[in-house]
Order: structure tokens, then sequence, then C-alpha cells
């Protein structure tokens, strides 16, 4: 599949003053494809349409993944008319790393996490309605991720090529954390919750003392959840040595949704890993 990343944002011109739109497009490869510039008063729907044109040359991309929330409108029309699919996904890595070497070459380095930072809304509470029943830490081994999910019927599986990617430079004996959800008579609920959040990453943020926190969900482009609270030494220690385990694992984690602790059945499962 040919798949296609990109980012359109706006940069201050150190020439006249006058606000830029920046256009860059790269392959997964990391190759840039594509790249532009024009005035704001130029940038719409049409001027989009037009530069994704010039960059297919007879060779249009399967899908198109965009970050940035501000510019999906733009996008969704312009992919639309090309008929081009279009992805919003905070895991664009290659498009990232080349807006930091776009502004590098601007000698904008100082700008440039501000550039591909987006600001994230406070978190909300996860709905009462789709809430399972209890949730607990857990493990599994590097080498043992791909046949957890094979080996079980599951209605949602997430198990994203980079992530698996990450996973095959760890040590096969890495024991990777996560979560493991109890959903009980609300696990398909959940679970379809879940799938349409597309959840990116699922971290603990302690209060000042330390010995009570939460467990911060990241999904979709910038929003933010909370899927439990809590105010125990002994789950905050666990949750401190969770946060250890993913430095250890790369950054890879997961969540497990199952209805029970029976082992027998399971709902779904996601891999997980911080995204800037």
């Amino acid at each position: 599949m040919n798949v296609w990343q990109a980012d359109l944002f706006r940069l201050l011109s150190s020439i006249d003053g006058d606000i830029l739109w920046i256009l860059l497009i790269c392959n997964s490869e990391k190759e840039l494809v594509y790249q532009a510039q024009s005035s704001q008063s130029e940038v719409n729907s049409k001027w989009l349409i037009n530069q994704l044109e010039k960059a297919i040359q007879n060779n249009p991309p399967d899908k198109i993944e965009i970050f940035r929330p501000q510019i999906v409108g733009l996008f969704s029309i312009a992919t639309k008319a090309l008929n081009i699919s279009l992805e919003t996904t905070r895991r664009t890595g290659a498009i990232k790393e080349k807006v930091r070497q776009y502004l590098l070459g601007e000698s904008l380095e100082t700008l440039s996490k501000n550039y591909l930072g987006l600001d994230k809304p406070p978190p909300q509470n996860v709905p009462e309605n789709v809430w399972g029943e209890n949730w607990s830490f857990v493990s599994i081994l590097s080498e043992e991720i791909q046949k957890f999910t094979q080996e079980r019927p599951l209605l949602f599986c997430d198990l994203p090529e980079s992530l698996l990617a990450t996973n095959s430079r760890l040590n096969p004996t890495t024991k990777v954390p996560g979560i493991v959800i109890y959903g009980g008579k609300k696990s398909l609920t959940l679970g379809r919750w879940l799938s349409e959040k597309q959840p990116v990453s699922l971290n603990y943020i302690p209060t000042e003392i330390g010995k009570s926190g939460g467990l911060i969900l990241e999904s979709g482009l910038v929003d933010r959840w909370i899927l439990a609270t809590f105010e125990s030494e002994t789950v905050a220690t666990a949750a401190k040595a969770y946060e250890q385990a993913k430095q250890e694992s790369l950054g890879l984690h997961f969540l497990i949704l199952q209805p029970d602790d029976s082992g027998m059945t399971y709902t779904g499962f996601w891999l997980l890993k911080n995204e800037e």
C-alpha cells in the first residue's frame, strides 16, 4: 500500500513578516514526496487539491495520514475530490521528522516542538454507561504479543505496524507492561467505545504526594480520558513500576479488555506507545 503522511502549517516569514503556509508530504520510508508554500490568502481547498495533483504525478497514494486537527477539514475536501483515503492519526513519525528537518533548515529549531505540539483539552471522564467493573496491571513477554492476539478470538484488535517494528527490536524476554480492564456486561460496549476513540497510550499521572493518582488514556488526535483514579500507596507503587517497565520496553505497552478474570474470553487488545 502506498501511504503518504502530510502536514500543512503556518510559518511567519523572516523576510517580510507575512504568514506562509507550508505543505510537506512524505512517504512511509521518510522520503520527501512534495513540498510547497503559499501566502495565507491563497490557501484553501482548491489550492490543496492543486498541490496534491502536482504531487501525485500518475502515482496516487492509497491513503494520506495527517495528525493536525486544524487541517482535517481542508484535507477531507481535497482527498474526497481526488478519491484518496484520509486517516487522522498521531502515529505519523515520518512527516513529523520532515517538519523538524524543515524548521532546522530554516534555523527555527527552537520552534520545532511548538509546531509539532498540539493543544490538548483537559482529560474527561469515561462515560459511566461504558466503563467496566475493575482493572489491574499485567505484563506479556515481547515474543508473546502477536501469539497472544492470534490465539484468541478478539472482537477488537489494533497492532500498528510501527509498534510491531518497535517490538521486534526488543529482547524476546522483555516484559511489556499493560492494563487489563474487566468489562463485565459492558465489555462489548466498552470495546466499541475504545475502538471508536482510537487509543494511543495509557499513562500513570501521580499526585504531588505520590501515593495516589490516575490513569490517563490518550486517544484520537488530542483527546484524553480519565480511565481510573486511586488513593492507594500500593497501587501507586505498582503504577510507578508500570511506567518504569514502559521505559525498558521502549515505550511499548498495551490495553486488554475482557469480560472477567477467568482467562476464557477476551474482547479487545490495543498495542500502545506515547506519540507526541
